[in-house]
């Protein structure tokens, strides 16, 4: 386990250099300049400032310029939103309040989801099963800007119950945090009950209805232990990505966040700003996939994971 673990996180510094050296070419071939809005647009103006920041070099030296920034933990300034103010200080000022709301929005999310999903499958084809569906599947089929707008008229506006904008106590964080996890709760549900079916009538579960065991210790000991596994797996990519911030959230709301603030980003050519967030979330995507793996053998010893990596 330990030459597994060893051997994925050097291939983890491989991908991370390859996704940033992919996000920095790829970014410096879209058309626009970080100062093209400049109120002094003279091109000596213009060269000047790339100069400062180190954007008048060849691109392959501007990158290896700023791999090595990168490994003392400097990502550089923004150019733009923020201007001279360093980038790991503004995603330490925002990252937080993502995360906090990405956090709780994944708890609802897991707490509600598999539950409905589990009541689902042991229902199977009754009404309870066909009202889960169907409130599961409008749930992944809603866009996410309609569930926060919704919500936001009616608890906002019409009933006045929650703060329509900012984060400024608990009631604040219940709209986004739901908005949030509205579609993948949704999503889990679904694949909660697909996979508790396919766990509900393996020959184990059987077996131990055979015995007489208890349906509820069946469901919820036996077959759901099995049945969470492909949760699992989508809770890896889910969470890297929902840590991060979404765009529509934190717009709808108002909330000065990393999934806002990394749009606005790329909207302004900020460089800087658009390479530490894409190794951010690269770097969570590839560690949380890391903890999936290892989770794995304590939901079912079973499985090995050290197959195919030659440990």
């Amino acid at each position: 386990m330990t030459l597994y673990i060893i051997r994925r996180v050097a291939l983890a510094l491989v991908v991370l250099l390859f996704v940033s050296m992919l996000t920095f070419f790829l970014m410096n071939t879209v058309p626009g300049s970080p100062f093209m809005n400049e109120k002094a647009q003279s091109p000596e103006v213009i060269e000047a400032l790339k100069a400062k920041f180190g954007l008048d070099k060849p691109k392959h030296i501007q990158f290896m310029n700023y791999i090595k920034n990168m490994l003392h933990w400097d990502f550089g300034v923004s150019l733009k939103m923020q201007k001279n103010r360093p980038v790991a200080e503004i995603i330490g000022e925002m990252f937080p309040t993502s995360a906090k709301i990405g956090v709780i929005a994944l708890i609802i999310a897991v707490v509600i989801g598999i539950p409905l999903g589990s009541i689902a499958a042991y229902n199977r084809g009754n009404k309870l099963d066909s009202f889960l569906r169907i409130v599961t599947t409008l749930g992944i089929s809603v866009p996410g800007f309609v569930v926060a707008t919704v919500l936001l008229v009616i608890f906002s506006v019409k009933l006045k119950w929650l703060p329509a904008i900012g984060l400024k106590g608990w009631t604040s964080y219940l709209m986004p945090c739901f908005s949030m996890a509205f579609y993948p709760m949704c999503y889990i549900g679904r694949l909660s009950r697909a996979s508790m079916l396919d766990a509900i009538n393996q020959d184990y579960v059987r077996t131990a209805v055979a015995k007489g065991v208890g349906s509820n210790k069946v469901l919820f000991k036996h077959a759901l232990r099995n049945a969470f596994i492909p949760v699992l797996t989508y809770l890896g990519p889910l969470t890297a990505g929902i840590l991060t911030g979404s765009l529509v959230v934190e717009y709808v709301f108002g909330i000065p966040g990393m999934g806002r603030y990394f749009v606005q980003s790329i909207l302004n050519r900020d460089y800087p700003i658009i390479m530490a967030t894409t190794i951010l979330y690269a770097s969570l995507l590839i560690i949380m996939n890391l903890v999936v793996d290892i989770l794995y053998r304590f939901v079912d010893p079973r499985i090995d994971i050290t197959k195919g990596a030659g440990a």
